[in-house]
């Protein structure tokens, strides 16, 4: 089931405001596994797809690509245990980068997503 953190939604943020109204779509700030970095995260759930997307950022300004274990906290963050939650590797020809340092989750409602064999995850 997909959840967003509530008391973290940016309700003032000039460009990522969003409202207790918008369900499981908004902007959110929470703190991330790793000391010194907070992590952005924009959800949405459309067209059959649940999404959040990441970016780690510190009070410096600087911002970075989200680790291994910063994904894995939002994972458990916005989706149950035993959700199954992907990140896409496209095409080439069809990235759409609007910010160099920023991953994404996915999970389908409509569809099951195919895995290799247990023993290759």
């Amino acid at each position: 089931m997909f959840h967003v953190p509530e008391r973290a939604r940016l309700t003032s943020h000039p460009l990522l405001h969003s409202s207790r109204h918008d369900g499981n779509n908004g902007a959110f700030c929470v703190s991330s596994p790793e000391p010194g970095w907070e992590l952005y995260l924009i959800a949405s759930a459309d067209d059959g797809w649940e999404h959040v997307s990441v970016h780690a950022c510190n009070a410096h300004g600087r911002t970075r690509t989200p680790s291994w274990k910063e994904m894995c906290a939002v994972k458990d963050l916005c989706w149950d245990a035993e959700d199954e939650v992907v990140q896409f590797h496209p095409p080439r020809s069809e990235y759409v980068n609007l910010h160099p340092h920023v991953l994404h989750l996915w999970r389908s409602l409509d569809h099951v997503i195919e895995r290799p064999p247990r023993w290759m995850v």
